[in-house]
């Protein structure tokens, strides 16, 4: 269809777009409908095929012209948003449906003219972004840090042997429990009910904190309580709220540790011979998580500078969409549905704080994410088929995998994908470049690489 557009800007990052149709291409369309029709349908009276137009219209004229406009309207809406030369600026975000404004009529007299609205990337005018100085925090490796990891891989390579039948739970036992906990009139939601629970006694990896209550239980035993469940607890709905809890105890089993010696690292891997080996490897890979690590804090650091120069109005639609994306990520942490998730959260006290705390923080990240992909279009940032596939041979040496293995799994959207990765990091490593960044406050290592420094 030959149709024309005005696009009008307006605030927080939405846009009408006002389209014009013809009204030699809105009786073609019209047309081309009605032909498709009276071939296809079959009404009492006639046979397939065989209605006359004019019966067609006599009948259902209103619901005609509506159909008819429904389909104008969404094929020019297809023809704007496809054509190469839309600029980006212009197109609907993908979590952005265009709404129809007004109530569009049919008139084969006169040229169609409608109007929708829609979200569009926000409009950003980078402020300054070179010559910032920036302090950031950092870490060292310790040997107590090696030897945390080496505990941890000790524990890795456990054998794992059940305990007898009259022995009592205790630390360090993995257990394997039913559990349900019971709201204030007696039911138990699918979310707060679970079976096959397994986990490691106090080792702080039960966000049930059930662990000093199933201490002493013996395999085969059911016990029932009353438990006060902490104000910060993740579970908005019992957070500061005492209630009833049945755990059954279905196995019982002890971790019996292997030595940490020059035996455990060759089970580790071959290649190690001594401890000493195994160390060594430890902290080479630390010292390259720790690399990356304040690569993001660096990063991080010098983003927070120049947002303060680059304000950006986020549309809603892309904050829903971000925030939305949380709730997912915590359903599926805790092997729920989104949709059971935010049910079980509706009207609980907490969720109205998380939700404003989520949406800060969503905020700021797409504020950020923006800020990058600004600049890598402002810089002309481009990968070539060459770069990808350097990039192919450092995931393969990384992951000591064959070349054709690795493209195995990199169809012609993972391959862009990976293009943007590689893009965003050099779009980085200029930023990082072009300004001053010195450290900072020292702190703890854990705490540096889990973020909360």
């Amino acid at each position: 269809m030959a149709v024309t557009k005005e696009i009008k800007r307006l605030d927080k990052s939405n846009v009408n777009l006002t389209i014009t149709v013809p009204k030699d291409d809105i009786r073609a369309k019209y047309q081309d409908m009605m032909k498709d029709l009276t071939k296809n349908i079959q009404i009492p009276g006639f046979r397939k095929g065989k209605v006359p137009r004019e019966v067609l219209e006599r009948k259902y004229a209103d619901a005609l012209k509506q159909d008819a406009l429904s389909r104008i309207i969404e094929s020019a809406l297809q023809d704007i948003f496809t054509e190469e030369n839309l600029p980006r600026g212009d197109r609907p975000l993908p979590y952005s449906t265009p709404e129809l404004q007004g109530e569009p009529a049919l008139d084969f007299e006169n040229d169609l003219q409608f109007t929708v609205t829609y979200d569009v990337l926000p409009e950003v005018k980078i402020g300054q972004w070179k010559g910032l100085k920036v302090e950031h925090p950092y870490a060292e490796i310790k040997n107590e840090d090696i030897e945390k990891e080496l505990s941890v891989i000790q524990d890795r390579n456990a054998v794992v042997m059940d305990r007898d039948d009259s022995a009592a739970a205790a630390n360090n036992d993995v257990v394997t429990i039913n559990y349900k906990i019971f709201e204030e009139d007696g039911v138990t939601p699918s979310a707060l009910q679970r079976d096959d629970f397994t986990f490691t006694l106090g080792a702080n990896a039960n966000a049930l904190q059930l662990d000093d209550d199933i201490v002493k239980m013996k395999k085969g035993e059911t016990k029932e309580f009353e438990k006060k469940f902490p104000d910060n607890y993740f579970e908005a709905v019992l957070a500061g709220k005492t209630r009833k809890v049945q755990i059954t105890l279905v196995s019982l089993k002890e971790k019996k540790l292997p030595d940490i010696d020059d035996d455990l690292a060759q089970d580790v891997d071959e290649k190690f011979k001594t401890l000493d080996d195994l160390k060594n490897d430890i902290k080479t890979k630390l010292e390259k998580g720790l690399e990356k690590q304040l690569r993001e804090v660096k990063t991080g650091e010098l983003l927070k500078k120049i947002m303060e120069n680059t304000p950006v109005i986020l549309p809603e639609s892309m904050i829903k969409a971000e925030v939305e994306g949380r709730w997912r990520r915590l359903a599926r942490y805790y092997n729920m549905s989104a949709e059971t998730m935010m049910q079980m959260m509706a009207g609980a006290e907490g969720q109205d704080e998380r939700e404003k705390e989520w949406r800060e923080t969503a905020e700021k990240a797409l504020h950020s994410r923006i800020i990058i992909e600004t600049l890598m279009e402002e810089q002309n940032i481009e990968v070539s088929d060459e770069d990808v596939e350097k990039e192919f041979e450092s995931i393969a040496a990384e992951h000591n995998r064959e070349i054709d293995e690795i493209k195995k799994h990199y169809d012609e959207q993972a391959v862009f994908y990976l293009k943007e990765e590689i893009k965003e990091r050099r779009v980085i490593d200029l930023m990082l470049a072009e300004n001053t960044l010195k450290p900072g406050k020292k702190e703890n290592y854990l705490d540096f690489m889990s973020g909360n420094s």
